[in-house]
């Protein structure tokens, strides 16, 4: 609980006070999804003076809002597609995040734009990048600095001689995804949203021609209930036209899936100061800096297979390393590659029959009375769609609807994380850690870091690192069991940390021990942690198959082949 008297935490009693609730109170609005946008209505709603249920069938961020670029940025390759608003729009958003929403999760990156003509590429990308320093309001990362062929180099060692004439540096923002998604349904939390993960939508409920609440089935025990509502919000991405036929109404848009593969390889084989951005044939390679690693990505193919576990083939592996291949003067390989990652845009379908092409732009629709539905949109202006969102349900509440105000609402762990930086030293000193690991901490955790922290008061041992993943406390990983709603394994390896993607052995190397440290608050035993083990490991070992695929049929029948970790999910009946 906090000093408001709303719980913060997101354990297991939290879990079990929560589905009570679901069933035996009336909300005003029901949001369906756990990703960024539906993590956002809720907090926008809740923030409001609205009494919110937030219901994601799988894990905070299981789908496409873990597995992004992980950039808050404006689109600068927007701007020449002439999306003038968007790229203000998200700028705007980056700064808040910057400065006053989540200064602890969102930190500033620079990318080198390799300039590969003369005379007419650099006066042409000064022009832009000086609108990108400056729309919406940005003042929080440095403006850009041109530089010669040598400067660039000095820059970027990596790159070969030939593939560059000179270079200009600029900024964007980066977060992790799944941690930013879990802080911001932490947040949701404290004022007062109820929050569940594990908690499947099977129908629609109705009065009249109006939708009235949603039944709900608990993934985890298999009980179910019904949730009354004013309103719902359909918030589930790629999912948004399952829901429509779930919920017996005609969608007002059409949400079309693009795929985008990201692989990650350790920093040492780019030797580089800074990210970089690389123009392709489609749209635009980043390189970005991610601790001790590199991100290289993202594709753009269309994908019309399952939507949970969309499958990176060999081809697109094949295709980054190629175009990244063209700038770098020690080529990478396969066996460079530490992880791979697939994700799901949920693009507006119609506007253009290439992916890379469909707009970026939002669509809200309310699709039945009682009944929103939003999807497209970005990762970077969540906080735009959610309000949006929320606007358009207000019709269907009773009473006065407040305006948003999430742009003066930080997220959990920002209140004091400057002061608890300039405190490093000191925290590492009382705790016997490294300032590095605390800081590493607070870049994480923000001030929750004492809720961290004070697991290891009576196991010290919390504070060592994890067996085979040394970047992790061990504590983080009980923490994300009794404060951030993790329930299984591949919650922890793959959301809580980014452990499956920042390790060769993806997490399996440390899995029992993780599954061990886990059963502590959840109560698991001996059967329960061999069981979450073995479906991790066929997890790995089915992603690590489809990889190695020529297609996506191929690739998807080698992923699908993996059990589920949440054994009780259905697929929806219309």
């Amino acid at each position: 609980m906090n000093r408001t008297g709303l719980q913060v935490g997101l354990g297991p009693a939290e879990r079990a006070a929560n589905w009570n609730k679901l069933g035996a109170e009336e909300f005003d609005v029901v949001v369906i999804g756990g990703g960024v946008t539906g993590a956002g209505a809720a907090l926008d709603a809740a923030t409001r003076g609205l009494k919110v249920a937030l219901v994601e069938a799988r894990d905070l961020a299981a789908g496409t809002s873990s597995r992004s670029s992980k950039l808050f940025h404006g689109g600068l390759r927007y701007l020449e597609q002439l999306e003038f608003s968007l790229v203000r729009e998200a700028l705007r958003e980056r700064e808040l995040m910057l400065t006053r929403l989540a200064p602890h999760l969102v930190k500033p990156v620079s990318f080198l734009y390799p300039l590969t003509h003369r005379v007419w590429e650099r006066p042409y990308l000064a022009a832009g990048l000086l609108m990108y320093d400056t729309m919406g309001g940005a003042r929080s990362v440095p403006g850009q600095k041109h530089l010669s062929h040598a400067g660039a180099l000095r820059m970027a060692p990596a790159l070969k001689q030939d593939a560059l004439v000179g270079g200009i540096r600029y900024y964007d923002a980066q977060s992790d995804d799944a941690r930013h998604t879990a802080t911001l349904a932490r947040t949701a939390a404290r004022y007062g949203a109820t929050v569940l993960t594990s908690t499947q939508v099977t129908g629609f409920l109705r009065d009249a021609d109006r939708i009235a609440g949603v039944r709900v089935r608990d993934v985890e025990s298999g009980e179910e209930t019904e949730v009354r509502a004013q309103a719902v919000i359909n918030a589930t991405g790629v999912w948004t036209d399952e829901l429509q036929k779930l919920s017996g109404g005609r969608g007002r848009f059409r949400v079309r899936a693009s795929k985008g593969v990201h692989i990650v390889v350790p920093r040492d084989r780019i030797v580089s100061e800074s990210g970089m951005i690389l123009r392709t044939e489609k749209s635009v390679l980043f390189v970005i800096p991610w601790g001790s690693h590199w991100i290289i990505g993202t594709t753009d193919t269309d994908w019309h297979l399952d939507l949970a576990h969309p499958a990176a083939t060999e081809h697109d592996i094949d295709y980054l390393l190629k175009h990244i291949n063209t700038v770098l003067a020690t080529p990478l390989t396969h066996d460079d590659i530490e992880g791979v990652y697939a994700g799901l845009r949920p693009l507006l379908a119609g506007e253009n029959d290439q992916s890379s092409k469909l707009s970026r732009e939002h669509a809200v629709a309310r699709v039945a009375p009682g009944l929103v539905a939003i999807a497209g949109g970005k990762y970077t202006t969540y906080r735009v769609m959610a309000a949006d969102a929320v606007d358009a349900v207000a019709a269907d509440v009773s009473g006065r609807v407040a305006s948003s105000i999430t742009d003066q609402v930080p997220l959990v762990g920002a209140d004091g994380y400057h002061a608890l930086v300039n405190q490093a030293d000191q925290l590492a000193a009382a705790h016997g850690l490294h300032p590095y690991r605390i800081r590493h901490l607070l870049d994480r955790y923000g001030s929750m870091i004492h809720e961290v922290l004070a697991l290891a008061a009576e196991d010290p041992s919390l504070l060592e690192p994890v067996p085979e993943a040394p970047n992790y406390l061990q504590a983080e990983v009980v923490y994300a069991c009794s404060h951030e709603a993790a329930l299984h394994l591949e919650d922890v390896l793959a959301r809580r940390t980014r452990i499956s993607i920042e390790y060769p052995h993806r997490g399996v190397d440390c899995a029992e021990p993780v599954a061990r440290l886990m059963a502590r608050v959840l109560g698991w035993d001996d059967a329960k942690i061999a069981h979450e083990v073995e479906v991790y490991v066929q997890r790995v070992e089915a992603e690590r198959n489809s990889q190695t695929q020529p297609d996506d049929q191929a690739a998807d029948a080698k992923r699908s082949s993996a059990p589920e970790a949440r054994d009780r999910l259905v697929e929806p009946v219309a």
